[in-house]
């Protein structure tokens, strides 16, 4: 993430490697053979793909919000045309076969956090492919390691010879891999074991790296002093660490030790300041210590040793480090708020003291949810009430803490409100490039789907989304994105804030897309969900701000889509319509969004038939007289009108009613147009004049032409920008001239006519001139 953020080329778009890779994972379907038997994936007949690729398409896999599976691991079944070497997976649903797919590559690095139905089980499987490991991580959540030194034969596959019960002890070893250099083993609960550990590790004699963060019994740690290679050792949240130091501190090459606590209450030492300058002065190579959530840091009151004038710190264990600074200490959390002291020798400091430790703090417990869930608390608080200045670093951690906890609920909505206010910030010193904005959407959207019914995550999601351009921002997530908020509007409080946000970005989304993502809309069941909501309202009697954009969402969805506007029709969508305009007749934006679905439906000539009832002609006759102060056009008047000459345009046979007359609707439509005020100003958006052009086409009722040319004269002379070029592309001229020439418009047409035509020319004639303007040289 921080080589996302940091990037110096920001406006530079994903390499084509990288938009394939995303192309892949979320369309497997597409790329690869999905065996019917068992419905995981497989490669065509000669394919073959190397390592690099392997291992990308695991890791995008997860970034885009995909749970690893066995279905998708049987990719890597055959070793002969698939390779893996280096794997990382996390909040998978893989199991013991799946696992066991993965490590018959031999693989050379391994970490699995999070990956619950893994168990020990696998564990035979992976002392059998272990023979090139050399980094294992075991992390939170994943049961790979047994809990106790005895087994059964029944329930591990290496000792079939018997059934009686043996142990681990006998046996010699827990893990084999005779190349392991590092070892990380999360939060494994070992009960009354005091040879579990020294087993385990006694194997791994060349390890440089051990984290033993959370497990328990770890006992007094006398067997670490085998370990005579560690340059890292890690003991967060290991209980009884005091009575350990004399172990620890033979360990004369260790670079880096952490001994924190998340509870204060297990980290009290003894003799605190004894104690901590027994670590570092035992320890000669120490760079980089952690004792956050300890007492070791003292009082903070220096102590001046006998015959020195100058203590030079505000931790007096430190004192001997005072012209050498560790490059690293972690106070975060530490008692009598160490961190806030000013005399601290060290180069880099995790704290909450200020922005840069607080920044340190994230980056350095990535791996710890507990605490991390404080830090991200904290960081929030610093986007909140303060500025941040290394937006950069900041973004960077709140993007790799929700992508590596994703299923850590408070880890999720702490890091969305800060994505909140970095996002909202418009004066902040770095921009948002395309790839930054598309990580932080990608990640929103993991968050929410993983988090779905929970409120406050997914309003801080949607607030956060609302900043961005929609749809142009999101339009690369658009199908996931529309499913989470369809979630939304159907399942979350009705009449809650949370709903009402959803029901805004998905009227966002659906609006000034094209064709494909309406109709994707729609299968999703887009429609359907906003009948269901209307419905509620008008069984209350309610209308809402969500009412009128349920409505509006549909109006925009049903543009240029005839499926969608079929499917209005076969969700009682009529029934639903004259139900709002019975109860709420004088809610002027609702009726304008109603009457422009309709408008929308009525462009379907197959779906004409369905509209041509007494009661409906009836309706949209009255609309049209939809009262106007002769200043603006009253919108309901003028897509009731667009109603009725499409309904017209199919001639006198197929006005299958007796009441209302074909002829009587079309005189209150022509007195309604002729009142219409030219040069009025829209709330309305064509994409295309295709249905306006097909109805000037209609000469066997030139009523309905009026409303057309109409429509055409007053958006080409009050915003000539924009849609003279509409007309003249989709040959709009030519089909005026047509009506010129024609006898059978009458003269009120034909004016308008005239009108379209001199603004398209004058607007081309103002482009010429402009295009014969100077040019600077750049």
């Amino acid at each position: 993430m921080l080589a996302i953020v940091s990037s110096s080329h920001r406006n530079e778009p994903d390499t084509l490697l990288s938009q394939c890779f995303k192309y892949v994972v979320r369309n497997l379907d597409s790329v690869f053979y999905q065996d019917p038997a068992t419905n995981g994936y497989e490669l065509m007949p000669g394919q073959a793909l190397p390592r690099e690729i392997c291992e990308a398409l695991i890791k995008e896999y997860q970034l885009n919000g995909f749970q690893v599976n066995d279905k998708f691991i049987r990719l890597f079944k055959n070793t002969n045309n698939t390779s893996l070497r280096h794997v990382r997976i996390r909040n998978s649903a893989i199991t013991d076969d799946g696992f066991k797919t993965i490590l018959k590559h031999h693989l050379v690095e391994l970490d699995i956090s999070k990956c619950q139905m893994i168990t020990d089980q696998s564990l035979h499987t992976l002392n059998e492919y272990s023979d090139r490991l050399v980094s294992l991580v075991v992390g939170n959540g994943v049961q790979l390691l047994p809990e106790s030194l005895l087994y059964t034969a029944q329930n591990h596959s290496w000792s079939n010879q018997t059934t009686t019960p043996q142990s681990f002890e006998d046996r010699g070893f827990i893990l084999r891999a005779p190349n392991l250099r590092r070892l990380t083993i999360r939060n494994i609960y070992i009960h009354r074991e005091k040879k579990y550990f020294p087993l385990l590790l006694n194997s791994f004699p060349n390890l440089t790296v051990l984290d033993l963060s959370g497990c328990s019994d770890v006992e007094n740690l006398e067997y670490i002093t085998k370990l005579t290679n560690l340059t890292s050792l890690t003991l967060h949240n290991v209980y009884k660490i005091q009575d350990s130091l004399p172990y620890i501190c033979q360990l004369k090459n260790l670079v880096h030790l952490d001994i924190s606590q998340s509870n204060e209450k297990m980290g009290l030492y003894q003799k605190e300041n004894e104690a901590l300058e027994y670590i570092v002065t035992n320890l000669p190579c120490l760079e980089a210590l952690d004792i956050s959530g300890t007492n070791l840091a003292g009082t903070g009151v220096a102590e001046q040793k006998l015959g020195s004038t100058t203590v030079g710190t505000d931790i007096p264990g430190l004192v001997s480090r005072v012209n050498r600074p560790l490059e690293f200490l972690g106070l975060y959390g530490t008692s009598h708020g160490a961190c806030r002291r000013h005399d601290i020798p060290a180069k880099r400091i995790s704290g909450d003291a200020n922005e840069r430790q607080i920044l340190i703090a994230a980056a350095s417990y990535l791996e710890r949810p507990d605490i991390l869930q404080r830090v991200l608390n904290d960081l929030y608080q610093l986007f909140r009430y303060e500025s941040c200045q290394n937006i950069k670093m900041a973004l960077a951690v709140v993007l790799e803490a929700m992508d590596r906890h994703l299923t850590t609920k408070h880890i999720q909505i702490s890091g969305s409100a800060t994505l909140f206010y970095i996002v909202k910030n418009k004066d902040i010193p770095i921009m948002l490039s395309c790839r930054i904005k598309r990580a932080i959407v990608t990640t929103l959207l993991n968050g929410m789907n993983s988090h779905k019914n929970d409120d406050t995550m997914m309003r801080n999601g949607c607030l956060t989304l609302c900043q961005f351009k929609i749809p142009h921002d999101v339009l690369f997530e658009y199908k996931r994105l529309v499913g989470i908020l369809l979630h939304i509007v159907s399942e979350m409080e009705q009449e809650g804030f949370v709903q009402r946000l959803g029901t805004y970005l998905l009227n966002s989304l659906a609006c000034q897309v094209d064709g494909p993502q309406k109709q994707m809309l729609g299968d999703l069941g887009a429609v359907n969900r906003m009948l269901v909501i209307i419905d509620d309202r008008i069984s209350r009697k309610v209308c809402d701000d969500v009412l009128e954009v349920a409505w509006s969402t549909m109006w925009n969805v049903t543009d240029e889509t005839a499926i969608n506007c079929q499917r209005f029709l076969d969700g009682k969508g009529m029934n639903y319509f004259l139900g709002c305009l019975q109860l709420f007749p004088d809610k002027d934006e609702l009726m304008r969004n109603m009457m422009g679905l309709l408008g929308n439906v009525a462009e379907v000539k197959y779906l004409r038939p369905r509209l041509m009832t007494t009661s409906y002609i009836a309706v949209f006759a009255e609309l049209v007289d939809s009262s106007s102060d002769g200043i603006e056009v009253n919108e309901v008047s003028y897509n009731a009108a667009g109603v009725l000459s499409h309904m017209a345009s199919d001639g006198e046979k197929a006005w299958t009613i007796e009441k209302p007359s074909r002829e009587s609707v079309l005189d209150r439509m022509v007195q309604a147009i002729v009142r219409w005020p030219l040069t009025a100003e829209r709330n309305i958006n064509y994409r295309s004049f295709e249905p306006i052009l097909g109805l000037a086409r209609v000469f066997h009722t030139p009523e309905c032409q009026h409303w057309a040319v109409w429509a055409l004269a007053n958006l080409t002379t009050v915003y000539p920008n924009k849609y003279c070029s509409l007309v003249e592309s989709e040959g709009g001229l030519a089909i005026l001239e047509e009506v010129l020439a024609d006898p059978r418009p009458y003269q009120n047409i034909k004016d308008l006519a005239k009108i379209v035509i001199q603004k398209c020319q004058e607007y081309r004639g103002d482009m010429s001139e402009r295009s014969k303007s100077p040019q600077l040289d750049g």
